[in-house]
């Protein structure tokens, strides 16, 4: 009989759940994007938490799906409960993830565990990687997120942020002025990766406290205005947007080294799948020759997902049963 984690995260994009077994190898998945309609960035709190609620059952009837053949006992079950550390850090759209964990644990007789949806995130980078040193960095990049962290077997430490648009909702608001999807990211992507001229830097970066944090939202406007004059198609403009984060990526992961000591640097989120972003910012970092080792996550687990709740909870398990 396998031994199981069950967990849940429902974010401001999706209603998502897995299973982990004792060895961290995700043996089960289901996630489904919120839907939001054509033109629209996203959806409000309220629409968002109805969305999961009525999400949910579809989501486990999958994850289900997929456990039947298996012989699998539920041991633990985690659900992310706010976005980050911190007692200030709430999102409603958390509560219903974290019920239906509670109701699940309750039924099972077995225990719930509670972490954030960045710890996740996290988690779920190192699936299918070797452990990292500690201290390490972790940049967190999605739609809700562009933080640069410390992470110590302590705890988690925030060294910068972006103090204004974060990387995801820069990419979001840009490609949806452009007609596509939300969340824009691989509509986007597959704009930038039809330029068949290199990036110029026509946006310029801006970084704050010795380049730990950045601004982003001057970007979407110098993005506007230059296609507004004509000086940049759609496809320069997409390919532009993705050098721009990539350079901005890389002065902040440079600064939290000289900041920190760390060698090696995480990269998570949703932003982080792209294919595109993580070989510009391969390409960046190898030119400066610093001695920073840049780790990806799995591209399946870097958007929002519950495997690495999931992987949180076994590993809660495990340290309190041996």
């Amino acid at each position: 009989m396998m031994n199981i984690a069950v967990g849940f995260d429902t974010s401001c994009y999706t209603t998502s759940a897995a299973a982990v077994n004792q060895q961290g190898e995700v043996v089960a998945f289901a996630r489904k994007l919120l839907p939001v309609e054509t033109g629209q960035r996203g959806l409000r709190q309220s629409e968002a938490v109805f969305a999961h609620v009525r999400q949910m059952p579809q989501v486990m009837q999958e994850l289900q799906r997929q456990l039947a053949d298996m012989e699998a006992q539920v041991v633990a079950v985690c659900a992310s409960s706010r976005p980050c550390d911190g007692e200030d850090s709430y999102m409603p759209v958390f509560t219903v993830g974290l019920g239906h964990g509670q109701t699940a644990a309750s039924l099972l007789n077995v225990p719930l565990y509670e972490t954030t949806h960045q710890r996740g995130h996290i988690a779920a980078g190192l699936i299918g990687n070797p452990a990292l040193q500690q201290p390490h960095l972790a940049l967190h990049i999605s739609g809700g997120t562009t933080d640069l962290l410390l992470c110590r077997e302590d705890g988690i430490k925030t060294l910068g942020s972006s103090l204004d648009l974060h990387a995801g909702q820069l990419v979001d608001r840009i490609g949806v002025s452009f007609g596509l999807g939300f969340p824009a990211g691989p509509g986007l992507e597959k704009l930038a990766m039809a330029c068949s001229e290199p990036p110029q830097a026509a946006i310029p970066c801006s970084l704050e406290k010795g380049d730990l944090s950045c601004h982003l939202s001057g970007a979407e406007n110098k993005v506007q205005q230059l296609l507004g004059k004509g000086q940049l198609s759609r496809e320069q403009a997409a390919l532009e947007v993705f050098d721009l984060l990539s350079r901005t990526i890389a002065r902040m992961l440079i600064a939290g080294h000289k900041a920190t000591g760390a060698k090696q640097a995480l990269i998570v989120g949703g932003v982080a799948s792209s294919t595109l972003l993580r070989q510009l910012i391969h390409q960046r970092l190898a030119k400066t020759r610093i001695p920073l080792q840049i780790i990806f996550g799995d591209p399946r687990y870097s958007a929002d997902n519950a495997a690495g709740v999931a992987a949180i909870g076994m590993q809660r398990y495990l340290q309190e049963h041996q």
